[in-house]
């Protein structure tokens, strides 16, 4: 019997309006780059799997300097080639697309009606709810101004005890500052890579938040809404 409930935050329960890869697209498609709905689908796949503590991204944090630009310069190259792009064109683009974002993306932080609905049900309902995310520092601060503060026992960060998703040790920690067993407690978030199979590996039942489609084979229970949650975890 599940009585414990963690969401992932980032794609989960807030979300950034427009989403970065779609802005990406948008741009890279305005400086000539074809692109389809099934590339855009490909970008966001990739994104959830580059950012799932992947090889790729641990090697490019340990090579580039964030601060000058380089990894994030670099990061624009892969999304090019995500989205379908010659690595010629890509290291062309993506000094313009790197500017660009810098420059222009400052999306809105909202939180969607469905999880303002379905948290504080779940709290009624006598669930035991808490937010786990890949962040490297606490995070409390923007949930107390995003309004999730009351719904939420507490808020883990990896960065806080060095483990990060899909590491099933942020999962089993999440389980004991709430005493509960693995068994007893669910997992919802965005990322098939970081979330349902982290959630796999620590024994949790994982749900996935997927609202646009982008992991149909999933092999876990799916969500397009929050509204759907209350019955998946009975």
């Amino acid at each position: 019997m599940i009585t414990a409930v963690f969401f992932d935050l980032d794609g989960t329960l807030r979300h950034n309006l427009p989403s970065g890869g779609e802005v990406f697209a948008d741009h890279a498609r305005e400086l000539g780059l074809p692109i389809t709905a099934e590339d855009r689908l490909r970008l966001a796949r990739w994104e959830h799997f580059y950012w799932a503590m992947s090889q790729d991204m641990q090697a490019d944090r340990q090579r580039f300097d964030a601060r000058t630009g380089e990894f994030w310069n670099n990061y624009g190259q892969r999304q090019l080639l995500a989205l379908g792009a010659s690595t010629l064109q890509a290291a062309e683009l993506a000094p313009a697309m790197t500017q660009y974002m810098l420059k222009a993306y400052n999306p809105q932080s909202v939180v969607p009606d469905d999880v303002l609905r379905v948290l504080p049900a779940l709290k009624d309902g006598g669930y035991r709810l808490a937010a786990i995310s890949n962040r490297d520092r606490s995070y409390q601060d923007e949930v107390d101004t995003l309004g999730l503060t009351p719904f939420l026992e507490f808020c883990l960060a990896g960065g806080e005890i060095g483990a990060f998703k899909p590491d099933p040790e942020i999962f089993l920690y999440a389980c004991h500052k709430v005493g509960v067993t693995p068994q007893q407690a669910a997992y919802v978030g965005d990322s098939y890579f970081a979330d349902v199979v982290g959630a796999w590996r620590a024994k949790l039942t994982p749900v996935l938040y997927d609202p646009r489609g982008l992991f149909p084979n999933a092999g876990c229970a799916t969500i397009k809404s929050f509204d759907e949650l209350p019955a998946v975890l009975t």
